[in-house]
């Protein structure tokens, strides 16, 4: 596969719930070892559009070409085998289970020797130093910055290629968010291809090298995240008062 082939390309996907439609002919594609941003207001379709890549919805039409291989159709853990996983909006932790416990659950799929899996754990405490502090602790006892680092530690378990995050900083204080921002950049130089789901524009824009708006369940705007910051339209309908 070429280096400069998309990691991930969705076109014509249309998705809901039932007889409600939601995703209305989504075409997006994710660069190879980018982090990729989707960003739009709450409703917009963009939690309906992961959990439709992730496999927990099939979609009525479109593909999801991963390399050559549409996954339209495959369940989630056949999703997650092919190198995508996925953090949740609202974390989804097992509170009663430890930091380690829970990060542990993330690499339940995988068939790697044992000094593998614990590679995997050493590199989740040493992007987050604070998990490994509190690695015996009940994850549910976390404040929300911990326990989106735990998250996000448990998407890394399962070695994934892309790493999709829902909400990255929803709840938390700007300095977490920073923190966050910090870490993911880190694993991205590092070789991981990254997308941030969020409603956060100028959190998702400053982090991203590219991004896609969604509105209405469709892909309106796609381009360099730097020149989307400086889109007129996307400041006056997203950033406010940073508009002016």
């Amino acid at each position: 596969m070429s280096p400069s082939s998309p990691l991930l390309k969705l076109s014509g996907i249309e998705a809901g719930y039932g007889e409600i439609s939601v995703l209305w002919g989504v075409d997006l594609t994710l660069p190879r070892g980018e982090i990729s941003a989707l960003v739009g207001s709450n409703g917009a379709g963009k939690s309906t559009l992961m959990r439709t890549l992730s496999g927990l919805i099939v979609p009525t039409a479109g593909r999801i070409d991963w390399e050559g291989e549409d996954l339209r159709g495959l369940s989630p853990a056949q999703i997650l085998a092919h190198g995508i996983a996925h953090v949740p909006e609202g974390r989804r932790l097992f509170s009663a289970m430890s930091v380690e416990e829970n990060l542990l659950m993330g690499a339940y799929s995988r068939k790697d020797p044992r000094a593998a899996i614990q590679r995997g754990l050493d590199r989740v405490y040493a992007t987050f130093r604070r998990l490994h502090e509190r690695r015996r602790q009940a994850a549910g006892t976390l404040s929300g910055g911990e326990q989106q680092m735990c998250a996000i530690g448990r998407g890394m378990m399962s070695a994934p290629r892309l790493l999709i995050i829902d909400e990255l900083s929803l709840g938390l204080s700007p300095l977490l968010v920073e923190q966050l921002v910090d870490a993911l950049q880190t694993l991205n130089r590092e070789g991981l291809s990254i997308l941030v789901v969020e409603q956060d524009v100028i959190t998702a824009l400053e982090l991203s090298t590219t991004a896609h708006v969604m509105d209405m369940g469709r892909i309106v705007q796609s381009g360099p995240s730097s020149e989307l910051m400086r889109d007129p339209a996307i400041r006056s309908a997203y950033l406010g008062a940073l508009a002016a």
